[in-house]
């Protein structure tokens, strides 16, 4: 389906509206720019509606409704006007002659991940906020969630129809998604290092680019390795996020290098992640795509000849828990598979550097006395988030995403000459 100018309309019709997409665009930039209050307004009213579950047919779990209702959080009024103040502060009207305006890119296209249901919209409010005209690619796996929203938003505020575009273009239509991005002032682009640097083939010279590039959470125990309640605040973290997030923990690192230490860590944390993973329904789809993703890493070793890593699998119900000897940061199987490794503070940083451009969030444990010089420590090798380990992926008013303030990315500082 695609959402075009507030019509619903076919894929079939795709051709159609990208050749005529130039001239909506130009029509809605030659009038009057869209203010931030009516989006505001229009999102703070989409806040309630959510919240009176509107959206709970297409969610049928329960934690994911759970998730749409914190997001529903983050619209209302006060939280957007925080964060407006907060990453788009006040220029000086005026520096000597030179007068100096904040302006919306343009037009964004949005290309979306498809790891988190809400991604999608939510990139595209941040457009909205800025003002911009925003085309949205939808992820292959959107299940019609996004269409729903948007619809429901234009119910509210239709004043927004002309600044919101929505096709499920597949990433291989090339000539599709070039048409999409000639017709933009900026691309955002969610995903791994293949989606970013496919995107950089569309973009052209004059062209924004934003990656939103896919990043790797991991948790720092320092100190005592058996805090029950930390740790189970942490078990229950990777499963309820899957580990699909950037913020989800793929690795535990313990201040050690003693291998004994990581295995005894193991058989603890195993018991706390059985017990998280057994509140959540089974994921049978998740446990085929893990037992096929080991059969395929079997066979690769097998062609090649590598030599298997020193590793140790505790297996558990729905999870399990890998003891290695490296110390390098790693995506991990995902669905409630972690990995345990050794990193003492002393080679910290230097293995964190080893995957510099990937760090995003670290859930920290340690005593209070080593918090703050272990933050440090880890904000100097680059991590952008440091958490307590059930909060790892929480989302907060205010807060930068990967190091930078988005609605500062979707701007442009003006300057006139008097």
């Amino acid at each position: 389906m695609i959402l075009a100018n507030g019509t619903i309309y076919g894929s079939e019709e795709q051709g159609k509206l990208l050749a005529d997409l130039e001239n909506r665009i130009n029509a809605t930039r030659a009038g009057t720019p869209l203010p931030a209050e009516t989006v505001i307004s229009a999102l703070d009213q989409m806040a309630a509606k959510m919240e009176q579950g509107c959206f709970d047919e297409l969610i049928p779990e329960p934690e994911l409704r759970e998730a749409v209702g914190f997001a529903a959080g983050m619209l209302h009024k006060d939280a957007l006007l925080h964060r407006m103040q907060t990453e788009l502060p006040a220029l000086p009207a005026e520096i000597g002659r030179l007068q100096v305006r904040r302006v919306p890119l343009g037009t964004l296209l949005h290309i979306a991940a498809g790891n988190m249901d809400a991604l999608p919209a939510f990139s595209v409010i941040e457009g909205l906020l800025t003002g911009n005209i925003n085309l949205l690619k939808l992820p292959q796996a959107d299940k019609g969630l996004t269409i729903r929203f948007f619809q429901e938003l234009l119910a509210i505020e239709p004043e927004l129809t002309d600044y919101i575009y929505v096709f499920d273009t597949p990433s291989s239509d090339l000539s599709g998604m070039q048409q999409l991005a000639a017709c933009s002032d900026g691309i955002v682009v969610w995903g791994g290092d293949a989606a970013v640097s496919a995107v950089r083939q569309l973009a052209s010279p004059g062209c924004k680019l934003i990656e939103w590039g896919h990043r790797l959470g991991f948790a720092y125990i320092a100190g005592n390795f058996a805090q029950t309640d930390a740790l189970e605040a942490l078990a229950t973290h990777i499963v309820t996020t899957r580990q699909l997030l950037c913020s989800s923990c793929q690795v535990i690192y313990l201040d050690t290098e003693d291998r004994t230490e990581v295995m005894a860590f193991c058989e603890r944390f195993l018991p706390l992640l059985e017990a998280a993973a057994a509140k959540l329904p089974p994921d049978i789809g998740a446990d085929a795509e893990r037992s096929l993703r080991r059969y395929t890493a079997k066979l690769e070793r097998l062609i090649s000849g590598e030599v298997p890593q020193d590793r140790t699998v505790l297996q558990g119900e729905g999870c399990s828990v890998t003891a290695c000897t490296d110390s390098a940061l790693e995506l991990s199987e995902m669905f409630g598979n972690v990995l345990v490794k050794p990193l003492p503070q002393a080679k910290l940083l230097t293995v964190l550097r080893q995957s510099k451009g990937y760090l995003q969030t670290a859930g920290l444990i340690c005593p209070p006395e080593q918090r703050e010089a272990l933050t440090e420590l880890l904000i100097r090798a680059g991590v952008n988030r440091i958490m307590l380990p059930g909060e790892m992926s929480g989302t907060f008013p205010g807060e930068a995403h990967d190091g930078e303030f988005p609605l500062q990315r979707y701007t442009r500082i003006i300057n006139i000459l008097t």
